[in-house]
């Protein structure tokens, strides 16, 4: 099976059209030593004995919630145009399986690239720090290219969540090259830039290619990667992480054929722009390979964050904050907060334009609203699926209670998710003044889900689109991944 997609590949100094800059820089490291080779000798010769048994139990956390935020977001309406477009538009191609449509199958890219949709079709799905979403630009493509292989050629469990986690690590590392991707992004949203190499290396790793192929996979992904935040908060910010992860799987696809590009594309060059066009401040670092001592993962040493309802992480902060509230004024039962017993209320948050949203005007909009959720747990107690509801999103109260919002920026509340704050002050019409604060919301990678909750969420997603047996088999399946010898138990799951 692997021999169709593998080529042997000219030596880097044979590469033709570098400029002469690029050629300079060669002249000195030899071509193994680049910074953008170390990146692609780590994804050809990891092995799946490096992965920890702590690697493991999170990539299985991860792995789950990410179908179970896919299949519910297989019921969006950009989904269903995502999909209707790629059926009609595109010749049938009957191979990877598609997020809740037991009849319905694309072209491994194409079902990339919707499942990725799906994923981020209600920003329901994880996020680290440095800030990106890892798993949606990664499992789709994994997913994919899984229903892609032979009958008798399918990955193991394992080799499965090796390559998974090879996409996460990648992501990982490229984040860590600057300062600038610590915060809250101004540019381009971050999985259209690091999920597009993170699934190319995923694939490349699943494709078992070869250190040069790996590096031109990366490469190749670079020219196909980056997307504006204007798009925030819009119907085509679920195509992001879907072109991430179809155009990463596309990467590897062409890598694998012998398709080349620039060999230091993740080096700084002066007076050429390569990875570092999308940070400012980067500054590559090589990437050793594993040894006999194995590799430390970043997911070791740094926990995922889980969102408990569909938005932007940093509502999250708000929502804990305005809920701590809620409670002081109605109790700890059940009960709504009502607008003639608010004054004022005043949130301190970071400041970031695209997230300071008064009266936002679509679900989109409303997932990227300091105020919105904040007003939300405050009238309800907290926030949910339910919440971005046009009936519930038009509700007087809560219209109401968005009028009275104020927002400051104190000096000491960063735009990081790593540092950040939220604060709700309420004035209450008798002149009292209540305070909430989250410095740590649930499900925070400093203050992780549970088994018990993520397997919550995952049954109240999932059980949206799936029968009851089918969710519960996904949850053993999923558990059991790393002793499964073949994934088609995951992949016969998913519809």
């Amino acid at each position: 099976m692997m021999s169709k997609f593998q080529k042997t590949i000219r030596p880097l100094w044979a590469v033709r059209g570098l400029h002469k800059s690029a050629l300079k820089v060669l002249k000195e490291p030899a071509p193994e030593d680049t910074v953008t080779a170390t990146f692609g000798k780590f994804i050809s010769d990891i092995k799946p004995q490096h992965l920890s048994s702590v690697v493991l139990h999170r990539s299985k956390r991860m792995v789950l919630d990410s179908i179970g935020v896919g299949l519910i977001g297989s019921t969006t309406e950009v989904f269903e145009l995502a999909l209707q477009h790629c059926q009609h538009m595109y010749a049938p191609d009957d191979i990877s399986s598609v997020y809740g449509r037991r009849d319905t199958r694309l072209s491994p890219t194409l079902a990339a690239f919707v499942n990725g949709v799906a994923t981020h079709s209600m920003d329901f799905d994880d996020t680290w720090h440095p800030a990106t979403h890892p798993s949606g630009a990664v499992l789709p493509a994994v997913l994919a290219l899984s229903d892609m292989m032979p009958a008798n050629s399918k990955p193991t469990g394992l080799d499965f969540l090796l390559a998974f986690n090879v996409g996460i690590e990648i992501q990982g590392r490229l984040m860590r090259f600057s300062n600038e991707a610590r915060n809250i992004p101004k540019r381009f949203h971050p999985p259209t830039v690091v999920g597009t190499m993170g699934s190319a290396a995923a694939c490349a790793r699943l494709l078992s290619l070869n250190p040069y192929q790996c590096s031109h996979a990366l490469a190749i992904a670079a020219s196909l990667s980056g997307a504006p935040m204007a798009n925030a908060a819009t119907q085509s910010k679920p195509l992001h992480i879907g072109n991430a992860s179809r155009l990463g799987l596309e990467a590897a696809l062409l890598a694998s054929r012998g398709l080349e590009a620039s060999p230091l594309v993740l080096d700084a060059v002066a007076g050429v722009a390569g990875f570092n066009a999308f940070y400012e401040d980067y500054v590559p670092k090589p990437l050793q390979s594993p040894n006999d001592n194995g590799h430390l993962f970043l997911l070791e040493e740094q926990d995922m964050g889980f969102k408990r309802f569909p938005a932007h992480l940093g509502m999250h902060w708000v929502a804990d904050a305005a809920a701590s509230v809620h409670e002081l004024l109605v109790g700890a039962g059940p009960g709504t907060v009502s607008p003639a017993q608010v004054q004022d209320i005043l949130l301190r948050v970071p400041k970031s334009k695209y997230i300071n949203r008064p009266f936002p005007e679509s679900e989109h909009e409303a997932r990227h609203s300091f105020q919105f959720n904040a007003c939300s747990a405050l009238l309800d107690g907290e926030v949910t699926v339910q919440s971005f509801t046009p009936a519930s999103m038009n509700r007087p109260d809560l219209l109401a209670l968005l009028s009275r919002v104020r927002v400051e920026h104190p000096h000491d509340n960063p735009a990081n998710f790593n540092r950040m704050y939220g604060e709700v002050q309420v004035t209450t019409v008798g002149g009292d003044v209540l305070t909430g604060r989250c410095n740590t919301f649930y499900g925070h990678w400093r203050n992780p889900l549970t088994n018990e909750s993520l397997i919550k969420k995952f049954r109240n997603n999932a059980g949206v689109v799936l029968p009851s047996e089918k969710v519960e088999s996904l949850i053993d399946v999923v558990e059991e991944l790393d002793r499964v010898v073949d994934c088609r138990a995951l992949l016969s799951q998913l519809q």
